[in-house]
């Protein structure tokens, strides 16, 4: 489950497009953030996918990537030319296809590394989908099969392409868009697989070419009922249309916190065995499996794309680092993998994370002020060097990065003094168990 949003200039204070992501996997599914330097190929050579090789292009870009640690695609991600996406699993009818294929994060890389703008980005899921079309299993823990969405923006414009199977349909935004794991082009649209109709009515799907409705016709009931998509998709739309025109990047780190079913300072995410939120925390139960593992916001301007990143789980209790891809990224650390490493961003601020949940109502909040004092100097900091040399902006990512990683162990500490943990539900406390179990973590 994942939420991505967009606001174009005409929505903005900051001069440029916002575009945010938070990525939910499994609980274990340790994220990932890479910078892979552009490259170009002989005639012939073959591109090895998640699953399958598909023929290389002759010069790819330099892509920014954050994903999970065992997908070659990407959930989210950006490029030199200024093109961002991100994915969402959504569930069709057509979601049985469990063949080794292309995955929908690996349609994401490729339109990163081979495109320029984000309808050419589009362009090329496309076509790739109607080649290849998309199948694989998607899951890390167990078994899981969908299929995607995108969104999909640039410096001037944004799109969002829905598909199932190989069928396909895209819609140019206007001004703000959020998308979840649900279908949301109905019945009008841009762009469209040219026998997207036919389909369905050959299916049974649709009666009539005339009442014809992408979402209606081609969603699946009940895996997109219990994804929650909707109300998700709605806490961020409402969130985006209110302070449209007013949105900056701090806006985008605030939605991408949302606990949207907050009712109090009291509230915990171990209270619910269902629902979903947009700052998710995995609980008990086969609805509520996943948790935000890594989250993104860009800032795409003329003067310079800024991108900010977490690169550790629950941005409720996270960073955001700022990063510039001119000038790289150097975690001098070890890729992360589904066990407990401490070598590994990611794993240390799970750390905390986990920490966090034995008492979220009180502890969540003991990190609240030091959190966003932190993102407030770092956004001034980042905007005084916007046009500086590489050598600036890398020191301040590198600096950024470390004194985060310091803040979480602090955090840690103050919360260990503050007292014991808070009794929880025994069937959350239960569930957390195992997947500290499964994980190696540590008592």
């Amino acid at each position: 489950m994942c939420d991505t949003f967009v606001a174009l200039r005409n929505a903005t204070t900051s001069g440029g497009v916002l575009f945010a992501k938070n990525s939910d996997r499994d609980p274990n599914e340790a994220h990932e953030l890479m910078i892979v330097e552009g490259k170009t190929y002989p005639v012939g050579n073959n591109v090895r996918c998640t699953y399958i090789e598909i023929p290389q292009v002759k010069k790819t870009n330099t892509v920014l990537l954050a994903k999970p640690f065992w997908i070659w695609g990407a959930e989210m991600g950006a490029n030199e030319h200024g093109v961002v996406i991100g994915n969402e699993a959504v569930f069709t009818k057509y979601t049985n296809n469990k063949e080794p294929g292309l995955i929908g994060m690996d349609f994401l890389r490729l339109a990163l590394e081979r495109t320029t703008t984000a309808f050419a980005a589009l362009e090329l899921i496309t076509n790739l989908l109607e080649k290849y079309g998309q199948s694989g299993n998607c899951g890390f823990a167990h078994p899981f099969y969908y299929d995607n969405s995108y969104l999909i923006a640039d410096r001037g414009e944004a799109w969002v392409l829905e598909t199932a199977g190989k069928q396909w349909a895209a819609e140019k935004v206007k001004d703000i868009r959020s998308i979840s794991n649900i279908l949301s082009i109905e019945e009008q649209w841009d762009l469209a697989s040219k026998d997207i109709i036919e389909e369905a009515v050959k299916n049974g799907w649709c009666k009539k070419r005339k009442e014809f409705n992408f979402r209606k016709s081609y969603s699946d009931f009940l895996f997109t009922t219990f994804g929650a998509g909707g109300s998700r998709q709605n806490c961020s739309s409402d969130f985006l249309d209110q302070k449209k025109g007013e949105l900056g990047t701090m806006d985008m780190f605030n939605l991408l916190r949302t606990h949207k079913s907050e009712k109090g300072p009291r509230w915990t995410p171990g209270k619910a065995i269902s629902g979903a939120d947009i700052c998710m925390h995995a609980g008990f139960g086969p609805i509520r499996v996943s948790q935000t593992t890594g989250s993104m916001v860009a800032n795409l301007r003329d003067v310079g794309d800024l991108f900010w990143l977490t690169g550790t789980a629950a941005p409720c209790v996270s960073i955001f680092k700022p990063v510039w891809l001119e000038s790289g990224l150097t975690l001098a650390e070890p890729s992360p993998e589904g066990k407990y490493t401490p070598d590994c961003l990611w794993w240390r601020g799970e750390e905390l994370h986990r920490k966090v949940l034995e008492n979220y109502s009180e502890w969540s909040g003991a990190l609240t002020v030091d959190r966003d004092q932190m993102e407030a100097d770092l956004l001034n900091n980042a905007e005084s060097i916007v046009t500086a040399s590489s050598k600036k902006k890398i020191e301040l990512t590198d600096s950024a990065f470390k004194k985060a990683d310091q803040k979480t162990t602090e955090w840690q500490r103050r919360i260990q003094d503050r007292g014991s943990k808070k009794a929880v539900p025994f069937y959350y406390a239960s569930f957390r168990r195992s997947i500290d179990r499964q994980a190696d973590f540590p008592k």
